[in-house]
């Protein structure tokens, strides 16, 4: 492991010099080599998804893991769109000059190695690599052994990107050993990882806080939120709703949790109750009492992370009554008002605590690529260094540089 670390390492040192109009070129190869390898990548991704099914591998963390030909080809134009966008290095974050005539700036630099373990989803690879390329970082990934045939035949066309551009292979290195022995000397290579950053679920986040040396950003669970307010339109609210939860469940910013305002209940609960069919609905007594078809809530029900039709319902006595349940219950990721009073939706987004509060829209739009980034390494719901989806700007640090002439302290 500590062999990988120190390739990642030269690596980067590399590409902290390369201009921007090079790492641009990578990228455009790598995705042409991408979409050109796709039979090669959907082949060993059959392989996994066999290998996950035959192990009773749940149907939501197999919608992760599978491929197609139109998510490779979306994992190809995340790279371009990515190459596209404005490079983050080199960036002047401010300047000033000091009384002495100092002059004082602060600009952008890369992190370094990027290090980003991830459970299941292939397209993590594509997506990370991209990003920390643009950024100028080495992309240090570990997937999980689920993915690991998929990992290794999309790596292998990155990587050749890379190479016919004149840039290190190791720009991204890939590590095949999935033990967890493995992951947790990976989480230890202070000497060569720069960040780490985790995508999973609760067992692979309590792995970091428990072995993890190096410094991390978390991307934590998303118990999402969907709050339909007094004054809110409800054939509105039903399209949010249904979209936030239906349009891909596995996600982590899916709705979790539906809270009514008690105003609008009896006339909302029935009509959502239709548009989620096939949804496990569980709820609060108040909720139940105007629909039967919502079950009682378990224990921990109304603060958990489902990733799977299965949704919380809970009414509201008040706006007050909506935002306590939502920050007490909530995991800080994203949460939404459907309301049709400015009052109450400024109210809701100054004092709900998430990295991304949204008013009349559906939390599906809490993504890298929906924000204008392109892509996103992860979505952190911490408050230091990032918050919210991580995008170029999020993957560097900056340094001061300070210009005298002749300048000394007295």
């Amino acid at each position: 492991m500590a062999a990988l670390g120190e390739r990642a390492k030269a690596a980067a040192t590399v590409l902290a010099q390369a201009p921007g109009a090079v790492r641009d070129d990578a990228l455009a190869s790598a995705a042409n080599l991408l979409e050109a390898a796709t039979d090669r990548v959907l082949a060993a991704n059959c392989e996994d998804v066999a290998g996950a099914e035959a192990a009773g591998t749940s149907a939501t963390l197999i919608d992760r893991l599978r491929l197609d030909a139109g998510r490779v080809s979306a994992m190809a134009a995340g790279l371009r769109t990515v190459a596209a966008l404005a490079d983050p290095v080199g960036q002047v974050v401010d300047g000033w000059v000091r009384p002495n005539g100092l002059a004082v700036e602060r600009i952008r630099v890369p992190l370094g190695v990027v290090a980003i373990i991830y459970e299941s989803r292939p397209n993590v690879t594509s997506d990370a690599f991209g990003l920390c390329l643009k950024s100028a970082n080495t992309a240090f990934l570990r997937g999980s052994s689920a993915a690991l045939n998929s990992n290794l035949a999309i790596a292998e066309a990155l990587r050749a990107g890379l190479v016919a551009v004149g840039l290190p292979a190791d720009a991204l290195v890939l590590v095949t050993d999935t033990s967890h022995g493995a992951a947790a000397e990976f989480m230890r290579l202070r000497e060569y990882i720069d960040c780490l950053i985790p995508r999973g679920g609760p067992a692979l986040i309590a792995s970091v806080l428990a072995n993890a040396t190096v410094p991390y950003v978390l991307d934590g669970d998303g118990n999402c939120h969907v709050y339909v307010d007094a004054a809110a339109d409800l054939d509105m609210a039903a399209d949010i709703v249904a979209n936030a939860k239906l349009s891909r469940p596995s996600v982590c910013n899916a709705a979790e949790s539906l809270v009514v305002h008690r105003d609008v209940a009896a006339s909302f609960l029935p009509r959502i109750v239709d548009r989620l069919d096939g949804v496990e609905l569980v709820g609060d007594e108040a909720s139940r009492a105007i629909s039967p078809q919502i079950g009682p809530a378990g224990v921990g029900d109304f603060s958990t992370e489902f990733l799977a039709l299965k949704m919380s319902v809970a009414v509201a006595e008040s706006l007050d009554a909506a935002i306590d349940h939502v920050n007490w219950h909530g995991t800080g990721h994203s949460e939404a008002i459907v309301t049709g009073d400015l009052a109450a939706a400024r109210e809701f987004t100054r004092r709900v605590d998430a990295a991304a509060v949204l008013v009349n829209a559906s939390t599906r739009f809490v993504d890298g690529a929906e924000f204008g980034f392109g892509a996103e390494i992860g979505i952190s719901t911490q408050k230091l260094h990032a918050r919210g989806p991580m995008g170029l700007e999020q993957l560097t640090t900056t340094k001061f540089v300070v210009t005298g002439a002749g300048h000394t302290r007295g």
